[in-house]
């Protein structure tokens, strides 16, 4: 969501709607440190601290709940509810925070990242990778 009046105060706001178990997958934002106020229902959210730690943090919010995302770690909200959805409202402190959603950027990259690079990392059999790639290749290259 665009505002106007935020426009030159070097912040943004984000409406999210989480449809019931909907989630907002791993990325990142790299210039930014992100606020999330839960307006309706639940998330299950988290993120993961950089190496050598990678030390996940997580917790489940509900409505009136606020969760702090640190700048440029990976972070995830999960819509744990079956049957209802959950609103938020993300403040983010760049008017540019970018984001880069992980398995996307990975998976879907033009041109792709060699399947040799991508099993190796992973630890899986390039069956694997090209299977993933096929999940993420066709959204990117429309």
């Amino acid at each position: 969501m665009r505002i106007p009046g935020l426009s030159t105060l070097r912040i943004s706001l984000a409406c999210i709607d989480y449809a019931p178990l909907g989630k907002n997958p791993p990325h990142t934002h790299p210039r930014d440190t992100e606020i999330l106020t839960v307006l309706e229902g639940t998330l299950y959210v988290g993120f993961v601290t950089s190496n050598p730690d990678n030390k996940l943090f997580t917790k489940t919010l509900n409505k009136g709940d606020i969760f702090v995302f640190p700048e440029g770690l990976i972070r995830f909200q999960f819509n744990p509810c079956p049957d209802k959805p959950a609103v938020a409202i993300a403040a983010l402190i760049s008017q540019n925070p970018g984001v880069i959603t992980i398995a996307k950027a990975l998976f879907g990259s033009k041109p792709t990242i060699s399947d040799d690079v991508l099993a190796k990392a992973f630890q899986v059999d390039k069956r694997t990778v090209d299977w993933l790639q096929t999940q993420f290749w066709a959204d990117n290259h429309k």
